[in-house]
C-alpha cells in the first residue's frame, strides 16, 4: 500500500514534507484551524503556495495531518513513560509521569493549543484526534490504577484522568498569560507548573487507589 505523506514526513524528516508538516503544527497551534491559513504556513517555509499545495493538498488535509502527527507523538510519549515508571509505587510513577510529560509538552506546546482549541474552540473542522482520546484515557486510568482492565473504564475514572489532562495542558497553553502575571522566567515557570501538578494529583490519584484497595479488602 502506498505511504501516506503523513507516513513520509516522519519517514523523512529533512524532506520538503516534514518542514511544511513542522511549520504547519507551529502555526495551527498559534492560531487555530480557522485563523491560519496555507499562505502563512508556505511563508514560513519560504516556499510558494503552489508547492505547499502540491505537497499536502488543501488545508483541511494539512490539518488533518498536524492532527494526527501530533497524535503520534503524544502516543509515543506515553508509551515511553509507562516503560519507566511500570513497577514503581503509584506516587512515583505519578511524580515521574508529570515531569515527563510536563518538560515534553513545554517542548511542543502545539500539542496541549491543538487539543485546547480542538475541544473548547469550536472548531467546525473534524479531526481524527477524537477517535483516539478514550484510548489515552484507557491508559492513563489503568497505569493510576484506577482500573484494572482498561477495556471497561468506569465513568468515575475517565473524569479523573480528564481532569489531569486538562490541568496539564492549560498550564501549558496558557503560560503566556500564566507567566506574566506570576512575574516568573520560563524555566521557573515550568518548575512552579511541576510543584503545582504533583501538589494537586498525587495525594489524589493516590489516595483513590488506597480507597478502593481498602474497599475491596472490606466487601464480604
Amino acid at each position: 500500500m502506498m505511504a501516506t505523506p503523513l507516513e513520509k514526513a516522519r519517514k523523512d524528516p529533512e524532506s520538503m514534507k516534514a518542514k511544511i508538516l513542522k511549520a504547519a503544527r507551529k502555526i495551527f497551534g498559534e492560531y487555530g484551524f480557522h485563523g491560519t491559513t496555507t499562505r502563512m504556513i508556505a511563508a514560513k517555509v519560504g516556499i510558494d503556495i503552489s508547492t505547499l499545495h502540491y505537497h499536502w493538498g488543501e488545508k483541511g488535509d494539512l490539518y488533518e495531518a498536524v492532527v494526527l502527527d501530533i497524535h503520534e507523538d503524544l502516543r509515543n510519549k506515553l508509551i515511553q513513560v509507562e516503560r519507566i515508571i511500570h513497577g514503581l509505587p503509584l506516587a512515583k510513577r505519578m511524580e515521574i509521569a508529570i515531569d515527563e510529560m510536563t518538560d515534553f509538552l513545554f517542548r511542543h506546546p502545539e500539542i496541549s493549543n491543538l487539543i485546547l482549541f480542538r475541544y473548547f474552540g469550536k472548531t467546525r473542522h473534524k479531526s481524527g484526534l477524537d477517535i483516539h482520546v478514550p484510548e489515552y484515557v484507557s491508559d492513563i486510568a489503568r497505569s493510576m490504577e484506577l482500573c484494572s482492565d482498561k477495556r471497561n473504564v468506569p465513568v468515575s475514572a475517565r473524569m479523573k484522568v480528564l481532569a489531569m489532562m486538562n490541568a496539564i495542558h492549560n498550564f501549558i497553553s496558557g503560560e503566556g498569560f500564566f507567566r506574566p502575571m506570576l512575574g516568573l522566567e520560563r524555566n521557573e515557570y515550568i518548575a512552579r507548573v511541576k510543584e503545582t501538578l504533583r501538589f494537586l494529583l498525587i495525594p489524589a490519584f493516590v489516595g483513590e487507589s488506597k480507597g478502593e484497595r481498602v474497599k475491596a479488602k472490606e466487601k464480604p
